[in-house]
């Protein structure tokens, strides 16, 4: 073969030899060289194969890069390929694992992305069992603006347990629920694996704490073990269905009236992708989530983005007391992120109006959870969870109906300060999604919509899910909740408290710059009881002034 290759290259006359070098450019581009070593290495392999009878797997691995360069030029979609054969995968090699090696090593302990390392590892450490205690003092930042702290007491007080319940559901319910104040947020079958929603399930069913089903019904996971349930409707009325996705009674009349169901929520909007919707493709609707959501196997399954069982405030209440009366006086409320200020005021009108009020309503924050969101809903569209939940808290308080309705918040409260803080701007329970999530395994991949999770909580492959061992995970679900209330129970104490629900705004301080502090309860607005009633609305409170007489209970609109 080299013989003639010599032949050939000694038979071109000076005219060739001249054309070809004009054709050639003058200086080789740099970005080629990657794909020239590639070259020089087929042919140095050549050479000692020839030689010396070795070299074979150097030719196929040259030979095989040659190739991939070939490709890389010919291709048309990269552009960085085109001028960096071979050498470019490197960059999208690295871009594909950015999101690891920036959280095993560049993120600070403290930087939330969305949960910092310190954050996850004290979810980590509670669920495992093990010590979460810090030496040396704490790591952030105590100067920074934005720092908070609750006071303590010179007279802590001593509390028997650590096991905090609030009652939820009044006269308007013949079954109330003795609920935690810390319980599992709503988390669909179809979004988590079948083994996570057992696992969580079932270290609710061991520390008497609740679990939500999420919008994607009741499934025979969340019955396995029997952990309390708190069943979420939603849009597409899953589990208590018509074919045409319309609510159908009866389905939920069974499905409600069910021991394990304790509370029914009706979802009307979620701090992920509030006002969106969602499809679940066909192609994930297996038999199992189909028999739960009572809907086609195979078939696309389509949340809408609002519910068709009523279109005013005054329906609304009307289908909470339906549902209530239809689960035989269970507590029903709903759920909701915070958007237009005077829909939420047209609801509370309608309260007034029917004499029908939820016995509870969960505020979600903007915050967001699992569900996969578009970056500008994930980013822009919804209330924080702070001014959702001081909106609603302020609302019943100005019209005197806080006390008939508890409120329970989600978004981002892992940490029992977070739950004390939430309690101090007006909650009565918290729920979490994602703390739970990181006690069952989960490492914050960010690949909870691709169903290629690595540790098999939020996907539907078999193969994968049977690495989340359920009763390993369920006692870490089972322990992380202890660990979290006992550590709140030495905060109640240390404040000279007896529950949680005695935290208030007046207990939390809170760095406004270097040389300022104010409690929190000067920070927030705070609205006087009765004084929406009374037409006696502070000018601070613009939201009020602007929006609450130009709403009635008959529309979600607002009367200009």
């Amino acid at each position: 073969m080299f013989k003639r290759i010599k032949n050939k290259v000694t038979n071109w006359s000076p005219t060739q030899i001249k054309t070809m070098a004009a054709q050639m450019p003058k200086e080789f581009p740099p970005r080629y060289i990657a794909l020239a070593c590639c070259g020089f290495l087929v042919l140095l392999s050549l050479f000692t194969i020839i030689g010396f009878g070795v070299g074979w797997l150097t030719l196929l691995i040259g030979l095989v890069l040659c190739a991939v360069g070939y490709y890389d030029l010919t291709q048309t979609k990269h552009a960085v390929l085109r001028n960096y054969p071979v050498i470019g995968h490197l960059r999208y090699m690295l871009e594909y694992i950015r999101p690891e090696m920036r959280q095993y090593f560049v993120e600070s302990d403290k930087e939330a992305a969305p949960f910092s390392r310190a954050q996850r590892s004290l979810v980590y450490q509670r669920a495992k069992g093990e010590s979460d205690k810090q030496p040396f003092g704490t790591q952030l930042d105590v100067k920074a603006p934005g720092f908070e702290w609750i006071n303590h007491s010179m007279q802590p007080s001593v509390l028997a347990t650590h096991d905090f319940r609030i009652t939820i559901g009044d006269e308007q319910c013949q079954q109330p629920y003795s609920a935690s104040i810390f319980n599992i947020s709503a988390l669909s079958f179809g979004a988590l694996s079948a083994n996570a929603i057992l696992a969580l399930n079932k270290g609710a069913q061991q520390g008497g704490f609740a679990h939500d089903t999420g919008e994607g019904s009741i499934s025979h996971h969340h019955r396995v073990h029997g952990g309390d349930l708190i069943w979420e409707i939603g849009s597409g009325y899953f589990g208590c269905r018509n074919n045409d996705g319309t609510f159908n009674e009866s389905e939920f009349a069974d499905n409600a009236k069910l021991p394990q169901v304790k509370m029914i929520e009706i979802k009307l909007s979620q701090g992920a992708k509030p006002g969106h919707g969602g499809v679940l493709p066909g192609a994930k609707v297996t038999a199992e989530i189909a028999t739960a959501r009572g809907v086609p196997e195979g078939v696309d399954c389509i949340s809408p983005a609002s519910h068709s069982a009523f279109r005013t405030p005054v329906e609304m209440m009307q289908f909470i007391d339906k549902l209530r009366k239809l689960s035989g006086g269970k507590p029903t409320g709903f759920k909701l992120c915070i958007g237009h200020a005077w829909e939420w005021f047209a609801m509370v009108k309608a309260m007034l109006q029917t004499g029908i009020t939820p016995d509870f309503i969960v505020v979600d924050g903007a915050e967001g959870g699992t569900g996969a969101a578009p970056l500008e809903f994930a980013d822009h569209v919804g209330s924080p969870l702070q001014e959702g939940l001081l909106l609603v808290h302020n609302t019943l308080k100005g019209v005197r109906l806080r006390d008939k309705i508890k409120i329970g918040c989600a978004g981002k409260v892992i940490s029992a300060f977070d739950i004390a803080r939430m309690m101090a701007l007006g909650a009565d329970w918290c729920n979490s999604g994602r703390g739970f999530m990181f006690a069952v395994g989960c490492i914050q991949s960010q690949s909870c919509h691709t169903g290629t999770c690595p540790t098999g909580v939020t996907t539907q492959d078999p193969h994968r899910q049977l690495a989340l061992v359920v009763p390993d995970k369920a006692q870490r679900v089972y322990q992380y909740h202890e660990a979290t209330l006992e550590a709140l129970k030495e905060m109640v104490q240390a404040a000279g408290l007896q529950h949680p629900q005695d935290i208030t705004a007046y207990h939390i301080s809170q760095r406004v710059n270097d040389s300022e502090v104010r409690l929190l309860a000067n920070v927030v607005p705070r609205v006087k009881t009765g004084s929406l009633l009374d037409d006696n609305i502070d000018e601070d409170h613009k939201v009020y002034k602007n929006y609450w007489h130009k709403v009635n209970a008959d529309s979600f609109a607002l009367h200009l």
